[in-house]
């Protein structure tokens, strides 16, 4: 069991930062090295990434068992002083009893708050019928509240990553998670900043977009305008580094040249990272 004291001061610095003015960047590491980095750049907290949790361990989304999940939320947790807020996709299950479950089980390897999304995990019903997701949602708000320390909970409503672009149902799904109890609500794939707008007007706690997804991406001053708190990057630094070693694979089996290399981070600035020579 984490200290508790230790973990009461990252849920309660957690949430004062959505409380802040303007929008924060949380971005998404996904192994102690990236998490590392991250928070030697100056980032104020973490958020773990169910995707880049899965490729670190050679596997597709949404494969991982949950006791493997904790343990990557709790090697995340330790590897640095900041709050960490974790990507559960749905949960452990498909019922409110089991979103509660997971809430206790992520406040215990000292989270200071984890997504919940209305995504099924099957491809053929994607997204949980609107009264079971708002169930599931409020027996989640009811565990987090019964914690003895603080703990964000952010309600996510997947319909335009699942092939659902209905505006008018997600914002309904997102009202309705905040009246169910969530402290964040949170739509990925909204493309344009005249729909994050929409988004963010049709409630009254914030809200966060992600940035790095396939299409626009808009500056943490445009999103700060049109009403957003919190920024997160999702699997997009993974993919980028992903990205990269596979050009480097690449480049060595086509022309068995080498000038990836060239791009490399150095050594030195590298290690710095890891030894406290590195700072923002």
């Amino acid at each position: 069991m984490p200290d508790e004291s230790f973990i009461t001061d990252k849920g309660h610095a957690f949430r004062l930062l959505h409380q802040q003015p303007g929008a924060f960047i949380i971005p998404n590491p996904w192994d102690v090295g990236t998490a590392r980095m991250l928070a030697a750049l100056g980032f104020p907290a973490l958020a773990t990434t169910s995707a880049g949790m899965a490729f670190q361990a050679g596997v597709a989304e949404g494969r991982t068992s949950p006791d493997a999940v904790l343990r990557h939320c709790r090697m995340l947790v330790d590897a640095t002083p900041l709050p960490v807020s974790a990507d559960l996709e749905k949960g452990f299950g498909d019922s409110p009893e089991s979103a509660a479950d997971t809430i206790r089980a992520a406040a215990e390897t000292g989270l200071a708050g984890c997504s919940l999304e209305d995504h099924t995990g099957d491809p053929d019903r994607p997204i949980y019928d609107a009264v079971l997701a708002v169930e599931r949602i409020a027996a989640a708000a009811e565990a987090s509240r019964a914690l003895d320390h603080d703990f964000v909970l952010t309600a996510r409503c997947e319909n335009f990553m699942w092939g659902r672009p209905d505006l008018d149902d997600t914002i309904r799904r997102l009202q309705a998670y905040e009246q169910a109890g969530a402290d964040v609500l949170y739509a990925p794939g909204l493309r344009d900043l005249d729909t994050i707008r929409l988004v963010c007007q049709a409630v009254s706690v914030p809200v966060n977009v992600v940035m790095g997804l396939p299409g626009a991406t808009f500056s943490v001053e445009q999103l700060a305008a049109v009403g957003v708190k919190r920024i997160s990057t999702g699997s997009a630094l993974a993919r980028l580094a992903y990205g990269a070693v596979a050009a480097a694979a690449r480049e060595m089996r086509s022309t068995g040249t080498f000038r990836f290399s060239e791009q490399a981070m150095g050594f030195a600035e590298l290690e710095g990272f890891f030894t406290g020579r590195t700072t923002a």
